[in-house]
């Protein structure tokens, strides 16, 4: 245990013991992998196969710009789970909530397996699709905030950022398995076997993933400091209450600066997947393994900027990355004309998860710092995924339409509004580095 948490802990006669480092890492990096996992199967299945299977009377671009808006459902239920299981987060505990929100989000991604297509149910298929992709959503939005609370709760001072990319690892985990999956199946299946079941089976592999998260975070303790927090009698009766009314400058501040990141990790992911595989010449099974390759490159700057960051400070390393977030903007869409451009694929995706990773690691530590402990959950979940909303419902889909409308390069203008914001939102916020953490 660090030495001012115990300070903290020894003044108030209250002794507490922090989980082991390996229980913290695999109870918030796994159990987020897993979520992960199930949310980009979803991504995956929308880009490449749903506008057939659930909206085959369309054309083709139609098609597929209603199956990402499927996609977008989860990210506009996110706020929901975030207010549901911030509240309770906050309340009662993150380890409760936690175990629920990934049965919720496991059983829904699990009933998204067996769901009978279009031609099978009509327009209720739709619908039953649409449900599903929500109560995923109100899942996810309780998990992420939860996990890095497990980590950054029981982290030494100095090494915040450090625990905080535990669960931020788990997104390039899920997304490297889930994209192994699939092509796996696709190495071995037709695609008239992957139309008919094989874009099922990673659905119907999550139940397994999710026995697995719920045996360790069975093992897990509540944090020493919503312990500490209890013992003192400060948990909020009424967190969501607190939270908007006091910390709404900082809900916005987050919201923003993740904002861009959002937005950027679906247009390298979901978005380019439709794109070069629709208008550029790739392959399926091809791009899902350049994605396999870039992803590894995401998963090292995580790790790495959050080295960094708890060296010099949070703000300084997004910042200076959401610049040259603005800067690419304008500079991707060169990189990805010409048919089966390899060279400038390659190049989108490498220089692409660069930034990605050394955005998206900070944030683990900087959004739940912006908050108190008595409303750390509700504070940190909705800035998170409000901006989810506002970075990532629309973006696969807006995208499309940009580019169908006005061009490859109002893909980039989209991107560069939404990290202008995020610079602006970076210059308002103070550095938390240094921050008393126990309050």
């Amino acid at each position: 245990m660090d030495v001012t948490f115990m300070e903290s802990v020894e003044s108030t006669n209250f002794k507490v013991e922090k989980d082991p480092v390996k229980t913290v890492i695999a109870a918030s990096m796994v159990g987020t992998a897993i979520e992960f996992f199930d949310f980009y199967a979803y991504g995956t299945a929308a880009a490449a196969y749903f506008p057939k299977i659930f909206f085959p009377a369309m054309t083709p671009l139609i098609a597929t710009m209603l199956s990402l808006l499927t996609f977008g459902v989860a990210f506009v239920a996110r706020p929901v789970g975030s207010f549901v299981f911030g509240h309770f987060g906050d309340k009662m505990g993150r380890k409760k909530t936690l175990v629920v929100s990934l049965l919720l989000m496991g059983l829904s991604t699990v009933l998204i397996g067996f769901l009978p297509g279009y031609r099978t149910l009509g327009v209720s298929a739709v619908l039953l699709l649409c449900l599903l992709r929500f109560v995923q959503g109100v899942g996810l939005g309780g998990e992420w905030s939860g996990a890095v609370l497990v980590a950054t709760e029981n982290a030494p001072k100095e090494k915040r950022a450090l625990y905080g990319s535990f669960p931020e690892l788990g997104a390039p985990i899920g997304f490297f398995l889930c994209n192994g999956l699939f092509f796996s199946l696709e190495s071995f299946l037709s695609p008239a076997q992957m139309m008919s079941f094989g874009w099922r089976i990673p659905f119907w592999a999550s139940a397994v993933l999710v026995v697995v998260g719920l045996y360790v975070r069975h093992k897990l303790q509540e944090t020493p400091l919503f312990r500490l927090a209890q013992e003192k009698a400060e948990v909020s009766h009424s967190p969501l209450k607190v939270v908007l009314k006091h910390h709404w400058k900082q809900i916005l501040q987050g919201t923003f600066i993740m904002g861009s990141t959002y937005a950027f990790f679906f247009t390298l992911t979901t978005w380019s997947l439709s794109y070069a595989t629709t208008a550029l010449g790739f392959g399926h099974q091809e791009f899902l393994f350049l994605l396999m390759m870039a992803i590894v490159i995401f998963a090292a700057m995580i790790l790495l900027s959050c080295l960094y960051a708890d060296k010099v400070g949070r703000k300084s390393v997004l910042l200076w990355t959401t610049v040259a977030l603005l800067v690419f903007s304008f500079v991707f869409p060169v990189l990805l004309k010409g048919q089966h451009n390899m060279v400038g694929m390659l190049t989108f995706l490498g220089v692409g998860f660069v930034i990605m990773g050394t955005l998206y690691g900070p944030v683990g530590a900087l959004l739940p710092e912006l908050f108190p402990t008595n409303v750390r959950y509700s504070g940190a979940g909705i800035a998170y995924n409000m901006a989810a909303v506002v970075g990532a419902a629309l973006a696969p889909s807006i995208t499309t339409w940009c580019i169908s409308k006005f061009g490859l390069m109002s893909a980039g203008y989209y991107m560069g509004a939404l990290a202008v914001l995020a610079v602006v939102a970076l210059v308002l916020t103070k550095e938390t580095k240094d921050m008393d953490f126990s309050k």
